[in-house]
């Protein structure tokens, strides 16, 4: 039979164990506790800024347009007469003067024949007439000849020098009316599809349309933009908050239907005087250059147009604007490291960012991303912003972990 001071064992063993799980359970609390600050608080939150940098920036309007022919010709028959034969080939590039088409010259050939005849008997007429008057100035000095007769034999010359005047003009009517037969491009350009085909009967009573020719380089792109924006443009340029581009300096960009902007800049050529009264708009033109042909008339495109420079501004992500009816604000972070709201004054959106003409200076700390760690009077850590997609500016090195 087991002694009497064997029974207490088992006590002394599960009070053992109680102490090794409260110890292991003490060890996890510490383990999981967040990190603190040196004297014991929390470490201040982290929140995205970026440094301002002020600068001349280009203020940019995005405006409808549609793209035209800088040069349109429609190619029309100007003599009357069977088509016979389409020299080009449909959508091709055609020069100034190439033949396009060959009307049946024969009548015009014929009637051209008819006017050399007339001319060379009105041409023999005049020099018939012309030597009976030079025979009859001698004689009329010696009245061996009346007055009226030496008269009549001037004014024969006369109306001989003036058949022989109407008949060159009459060859040199057929002779233009023949070259009607052969219709050359009057512009050089890019040809569309043939109007009309061979057999046709074409010029007869009306110049009939053969073919259109229309210059594609360089393109103009006609667009409109509001009075109320001009207006405010002007009073910007009259306080002197902008630099307006003259015309042969503002830049004109192209964004096509599918998103991409068109790789060539083009130029301002004129705004137009009168604002439309249905609308309100004021029409612009710009030149574009298209070597490539890549840019077809008809498209409808949207331009950006640069007409003014902000002197001093700043770009800045539009999340780190906050828009109110009292006026536009972002958070500023001080030389302690705290938040503080600051009044700005924006100049108009580009390219998904803010314009800001006034209210920052340079080297200052702007909260873009973190605001909901924020908490008033309370310090915060910037760190800079890094737009979403982006590269990071600078890469942080792994550390080793024991």
């Amino acid at each position: 039979m087991p002694s009497s001071t064997s029974l207490p064992r088992p006590r002394a063993a599960r009070t053992l164990v109680a102490l090794a799980i409260v110890a292991a359970l003490a060890a996890c609390g510490k383990s999981q506790a967040p990190a603190q600050a040196p004297g014991g608080g929390m470490p201040p939150p982290e929140v995205g800024v970026v440094t301002v940098q002020p600068g001349d920036i280009g203020l940019v309007n995005e405006l409808p347009g549609r793209l035209e022919a800088s040069r349109v010709a429609q190619v029309r028959a100007r003599a009357a007469g069977i088509l016979q034969e389409r020299l080009f080939r449909e959508g091709s590039d055609v020069k100034a003067g190439q033949r396009l088409f060959r009307i049946d010259p024969a009548p015009y050939q014929a009637t051209l024949q008819s006017a050399q005849a007339t001319l060379a008997r009105a041409e023999a007429n005049l020099g018939q007439a012309k030597a009976l008057a030079e025979r009859y100035a001698p004689l009329v000095k010696e009245n061996a000849i009346s007055q009226q007769e030496y008269a009549n034999a001037l004014a024969a010359q006369k109306q001989a020098e003036a058949d022989v005047a109407a008949g060159r003009a009459a060859v040199r009517t057929a002779q233009i009316n023949l070259g009607y037969a052969d219709v050359t491009a009057p512009i050089a350009g890019r040809i569309g599809r043939a109007l009309v085909t061979e057999g046709a009967l074409v010029g007869q009573g009306e110049a009939t349309q053969l073919a259109v020719i229309q210059q594609i380089n360089p393109m103009y792109v006609n667009f409109t933009q509001s009075v109320g924006e001009v207006y405010r443009l002007r009073r910007a340029f009259e306080a002197g908050q902008l630099k307006g581009a003259s015309r042969d300096s503002a830049k004109v960009r192209v964004v096509l239907e599918d998103g991409s902007t068109y790789g060539r800049e083009g130029k301002l050529l004129f705004s137009d005087l009168t604002v439309d009264s249905t609308t309100g708009q004021v029409a612009l033109r710009a030149e574009i250059p298209n070597p490539d042909g890549q840019l077809l008339p008809g498209l409808y495109v949207r331009v950006r147009l640069e007409q003014a420079t902000a002197s001093n501004a700043v770009l800045l992500p539009q999340q780190a604007v906050t828009r109110t009816a009292q006026g536009d604000t972002v958070m500023v972070v001080d030389a302690e490291g705290k938040v503080a709201p600051r009044n700005v004054k924006l100049g108009g959106e580009q390219n998904a960012q803010w314009v800001v003409l006034d209210g920052l200076k340079a080297g200052e700390q702007v909260v873009v991303d973190g605001f909901q760690k924020m908490r008033p009077g309370a310090p915060v850590k910037p760190v800079p912003w890094q737009r979403p997609g982006a590269a990071p500016a600078a890469a942080q090195p792994a550390q080793k972990t024991s």
